[in-house]
């Protein structure tokens, strides 16, 4: 029987309000001024479907990421939980797909957009050379913000924080009075594979739930605050998402559909002529450096501290001399985010990445059930319908995934396979290293003390 977890130090003071504000804070990011323009592409009018599909299925797994939360002490967010639950092989796993897939990739997804939007104004942006000059000088002024100053990583954050909610909201509002209601019609009739498919992209842009969520020590109450924070903010956000497809399709009709670079700017345009293009694009670029900037600012610490308990390599638990920061796994993880980007296109990229923090997510609802068996703190929140709300989400991110190319499954099952093979080599590595150790410790002149009944051999 596992030992119990030390009693919680931690203060609760997170209430309803404070959670939902986080909630909506981290997930909306870059996805929301991209995407209006492919889901109008794949469904029109019913890509409303979409959104409600995505919204549904975050509530479910934010029951199951709050439950497994708040009677977890450990940190490190969702893969911890995995491990919690199912060992460290598991935990392996999910870290590598977590910062690799759900980020870097993420990453790479959002540096193409900005390309995209800013070639809007600057064509060349968007032409061989000068991308890949672009997103090198992009990914290496971030890696410097970061390895210089931890200040001034999270102040830029701040920053890009603040300067997104209120024009979307802005725009919403005033957009609203330019819609045609002609262009709502579902002139594409939704299919479950239609939906499917689109509902797995849209799906990137409602990631970041769990990293407010992961703070389930510090809520108060959190049988009523959880719950009552996931309506909260996930309904906001899903109103506003809403709110922006159904301006950007009413506003623009089929024109949405060839708007991909920059769907919201062109509304802006239409609605405020082009001075609100301009804005919008600047509102666009700051939010999508500001989740750049988030990623790279936190992510590379968890590479840092998997490196210092053994999980990764050592290099990368390196700290720099003057600046105090974890400079190689930054430079580690700016290099394979600009490599990525400049390999690949953000569709792609953004389905790869939800897809990766749709297994992370899918291994926290069977992490549900498994750690149910254990018990759980008084105080811990549980998800209610016994085994109904973990098992309809795990069939929901199944069917979600049913709908990935099979390019994409081969990828994925490939990646899989070599961080498999990456953890058996390092654990025989780390056991025919610690063989040698364990003989010289026990030998006792010309006699050997066996290590497992310790009696002489």
């Amino acid at each position: 029987m596992p030992a119990a977890e030390p009693p919680e130090s931690l203060q609760r003071a997170i209430g309803p309000r404070a959670l939902a504000c986080a909630i909506v804070n981290s997930v909306v990011g870059s996805g929301i001024f991209v995407l209006p323009a492919i889901m109008g592409a794949g469904l029109g009018g019913a890509a409303i479907l979409a959104y409600l599909v995505c919204g549904m299925l975050m509530v479910l797994i934010g029951l199951c990421l709050a439950e497994v939360g708040s009677s977890t002490t450990t940190s490190g967010g969702p893969y911890a939980y995995i491990e919690k639950a199912f060992g460290p092989f598991a935990g392996f796993l999910a870290n590598n797909i977590c910062w690799l897939g759900g980020s870097v990739v993420a990453d790479a997804a959002i540096s193409n957009a900005l390309a995209a939007t800013l070639a809007q104004s600057f064509p060349a942006l968007g032409m061989g050379a000068y991308r890949v000059a672009f997103l090198l000088l992009l990914f290496g002024g971030l890696a410097w913000l970061n390895i210089s100053s931890v200040k001034m990583g999270v102040r830029f954050i701040e920053f890009a924080t603040l300067g997104k909610l209120v024009p979307l909201i802005v725009l919403v509002l005033v957009a609203s009075r330019y819609v045609d209601a002609g262009n709502l019609r579902w002139t594409i009739g939704p299919t479950v594979n239609n939906v499917g498919t689109a509902s797995l992209l849209l799906f990137y842009a409602f990631l970041g739930m769990d990293t407010p969520l992961s703070a389930g020590g510090e809520v108060k109450d959190p049988r009523r605050t959880v719950p009552l924070a996931l309506f909260l903010g996930v309904g906001a956000v899903l109103v506003l998402y809403i709110s922006i497809q159904l301006v950007a399709q009413g506003v623009l009709g089929a024109d949405l559909a060839m708007q991909q670079a920059a769907p919201l700017g062109a509304v802006a345009g239409v609605v405020f002529g082009p001075a609100g293009l301009v804005a919008l694009v600047v509102v666009t670029a700051v939010s999508m450096l500001g989740t750049m900037a988030g990623n790279i600012l936190g992510t590379p610490r968890m590479l840092y501290s998997a490196a210092r308990n053994g999980t990764m390599p050592r290099p990368l638990a390196r700290v720099h001399p003057r600046y105090l920061t974890p400079h190689v796994a930054i430079l580690l993880y700016v290099c394979v985010g600009c490599m990525l980007a400049i390999t690949g296109e953000f569709k792609q990229l953004a389905v790869i990445s939800s897809a990766s923090v749709l297994l992370i997510y899918l291994g926290v609802v069977l992490a549900t059930l498994k750690l149910r068996k254990g018990g759980a703190a008084a105080s811990a929140f549980r998800a209610p319908g016994g085994v109904l709300v973990p098992a309809v989400a795990a069939m929901a991110i199944v069917w979600l995934l049913s709908n990935l190319e099979r390019k994409e499954l081969v990828g994925m099952a490939v990646f899989a396979s070599l961080l498999a093979t990456t953890y058996a080599v390092k654990a025989l590595l780390r056991k025919n290293k610690a063989r040698p150790a364990l003989l010289s410790d026990h030998r006792r002149g010309d006699r050997i003390i066996n290590p497992l009944v310790h009696e002489d051999l």
